[in-house]
């Protein structure tokens, strides 16, 4: 990545931490309200062990919840758009699954499942999974006709225009899905965590600013943006490898 790309954002960022400081700094401003960012680092060092042992519960949560909704979103993506009725039926219902808040099915998770792993999951799981289905579908029916009218002139079975044309076809759109979803994915661990954990960075953050710990707050909430931010560099850099055509494009 060029200097030219790096130094615009970064300056941003320098800006918006000073301003950041200087809003903190003024008299009116009460430390309990409104931590500033020196404080918030001395609470990333004096706490860090604590947080980065609460930040390794929601990584599990975030990475296993993602997984779960990638696979799941992709093989139904696939049926979906194999099967018209299935589509058809089925569509209406993922439409109808992002119009619930996510802060409501929460606490309903955890009356259902208890208050181990496995509502978080669900939570993960659930808010990934309608872009990653919507991309690959948009993806699947990307593919030019003149392609597939040629591959049928040519007798290829279904599963061969599907697997040589359609699928290839729905990677760029598959990873545009993932990286969605793997921002908005800490935000369902977070949610999850909220409605009832034991451990999580989530719950950590929710403690903390109900004990008045407002520079663990800020710390915690620093932690889960740059989990966010390295889950979608992370995605990014698979993708260059998965798909290096789009990359030379």
């Amino acid at each position: 990545m060029s200097v030219r790309r790096i130094l615009p954002p970064a300056l941003l960022l320098v800006l918006a931490i000073l301003l950041w400081q200087g809003v903190a700094s003024l008299p009116g401003i009460d430390d309990l309200t409104l931590a500033s960012p020196v404080e918030t680092w001395h609470s990333l060092v004096h706490d860090r062990t604590l947080l980065f042992d609460e930040a390794g519960t929601t990584v599990v949560e975030v990475l296993l919840g993602l997984a779960i909704s990638a696979a799941l979103g992709f093989g139904i993506a696939v049926v979906m758009h194999l099967v018209r009725p299935v589509r058809d039926a089925a569509y209406p219902l993922l439409l109808a699954s992002q119009a619930i808040p996510i802060v409501v099915l929460a606490p309903l998770f955890i009356l259902a499942f208890g208050y181990g792993i496995g509502p978080k999951l669900a939570i993960v799981a659930l808010i990934c999974f309608f872009p990653i289905v919507v991309n690959v579908l948009d993806g699947l029916r990307s593919v030019d006709p003149d392609l597939l009218k040629l591959m049928r002139s040519l007798e290829a079975s279904r599963w061969a225009r599907l697997w040589k044309a359609e699928l290839p076809s729905s990677l760029p759109f598959l990873f545009s899905g993932l990286k969605i979803a793997a921002t908005v994915s800490v935000i369902g661990a977070v949610f999850g965590e909220w409605a009832g954990a034991d451990h999580g960075l989530g719950r950590l953050v929710l403690l903390s600013n109900n004990q008045l710990q407002t520079p663990r707050v800020y710390a915690g909430t620093v932690l889960l943006t740059r989990m966010a931010i390295a889950l979608f560099a992370f995605v990014s850099i698979v993708e260059r490898v998965a798909i290096p055509w789009r990359r030379e494009q």
